[in-house]
């Protein structure tokens, strides 16, 4: 597996697996437990170390099964990403999410925990603070954010002027659709202004929704071509062409074994300096018209 690597020690698997939607969306949804388990399982045997869960989903469930998932496995060779909802800001209410999360996790530890979105009625100093707790007792190792733009960043970043324990990652919205507009949320100028802001203050970012559920994966000149050069499918172009950039990292969703062993085959190559600008400057927007 790849990693992307800051300075500081903060190391991340280039390729990992979302959970959206395993075991619920905005509520539980058992029907479907043991399917869901054996596919983290799969995933994890194949090479999926990068597991990426949120409290949120599924109502707290999809953190019960990739903890039922993992426990079979050597706990320091996974990296657990979970999310603290935006409503659970409170310096309290956080440090009891995050224990929460643990215990549903059946883990000790979180590698990396985001804030799911910022909450402009909470002050970013108190949130941050709750964080360093939590670095501090290690029931985390490592801080990250999600959805949050420059100006969001910069207000964090102020926040933590008098702690070590830096922002690591933020985890957005970005494919070769989603450009600079997201598709849900407050999302914007991702490509133009906060993924070059991150790229310059160490801030790995973790690429969200890839494929864009399944869109990238319509008939298209250009992936039609490059998929066709390159001999990989067109989630394998669309993958690389996000893990070959600097600093970022993705996790596709799939409960399909077929699907996770093609994802795999983003990496270990890379397109061609020429074909990743054929792409960097791709309309893909007709791709939803």
């Amino acid at each position: 597996m790849e990693y992307k690597r800051l300075d500081n020690g903060f190391s991340i698997p280039a390729l990992g697996l979302g959970t959206w939607l395993l075991g619920g969306g905005i509520e539980a949804d058992y029907s479907k437990d043991e399917k869901n388990i054996n596919a983290i399982k799969e995933a994890i045997k194949l090479g999926y170390l990068h597991i990426d869960t949120a409290e949120s989903y599924g109502c707290g469930h999809t953190e019960e099964l990739v903890g039922l998932a993992i426990k079979d496995f050597n706990r320091p060779d996974l990296f657990i990403t979970t999310k603290v909802t935006d409503i659970h800001l409170r310096y309290n209410k956080l440090i009891n999410s995050a224990k929460a999360s643990l215990k549903r996790l059946q883990t000790d530890y979180i590698d990396l925990y985001f804030i799911h979105a910022p909450n402009p009625d909470i002050p970013i100093k108190e949130t941050m603070e709750a964080m360093d707790y939590l670095v501090e007792q290690k029931i985390v190792k490592f801080i990250g954010v999600s959805n949050f733009t420059v100006e969001a960043l910069k207000e964090a970043k102020e926040a933590q002027k008098h702690s070590d324990n830096k922002i690591v990652a933020n985890q957005i919205e970005y494919n070769l659709l989603t450009r600079n507009k997201g598709r849900y949320g407050n999302n914007h100028s991702m490509e133009s202004a906060t993924i070059p802001y991150c790229q310059e203050n160490d801030i790995i970012i973790i690429a969200e929704r890839p494929l864009e559920r399944g869109i990238l994966l319509k008939p298209h000149p250009v992936m039609d071509k490059l998929a066709e050069k390159y001999n990989k499918t067109k989630a394998q172009i669309a993958l690389n062409w996000l893990i070959s950039k600097e600093n970022i990292a993705t996790t596709p969703m799939s409960t399909n074994v077929e699907h996770l062993k093609e994802n795999l085959g983003a990496i270990g190559w890379n397109l061609s300096n020429e074909d990743m600008k054929l792409l960097d400057e791709t309309n893909f927007e007709r791709l939803i018209s």
